[in-house]
């Protein structure tokens, strides 16, 4: 199961990363803008997410995802750490968040970070 200090490495290896506190805990963000937080007890992270695929996540893993009341209105999904299969799946979260807030330039500088492994 992937823990607190994993998400710190993992989110921190993400090109122009890096952690600020905020509302007492950890968050990170990828050139200024936040993309994904350690809130409460750090069982959990929260991460940006379409709407549309966030209802779908809850709908299809509530064990997994759940939606925080006072972000309902927003573009963010938790995830239970513990309900995760491993690293490589935190790292596909992390990774799909930090896309959804990175700049232009720095997708253009990192096209395959965050997309499906090519075969």
């Amino acid at each position: 199961m992937p823990e607190a200090e994993d998400v710190r490495r993992i989110a921190l290896s993400l090109p122009d990363t890096s952690e600020k506190t905020a509302w007492n805990m950890p968050t990170f963000r990828v050139a200024g803008k936040m993309f994904a937080t350690l809130p409460e007890d750090e069982t959990s992270i929260a991460v940006r997410c379409p709407k549309e695929e966030r209802d779908e996540l809850v709908r299809a893993e509530p064990g997994k995802f759940w939606i925080a009341g006072h972000e309902a209105q927003f573009a963010w999904v938790r995830v239970r750490l513990a309900a995760l299969e491993d690293e490589a799946e935190l790292h596909d979260i992390l990774a799909d968040s930090w896309r959804q807030a990175a700049p232009p330039r720095l997708l253009e500088s990192h096209p395959r970070v965050g997309l499906p492994a090519e075969d």
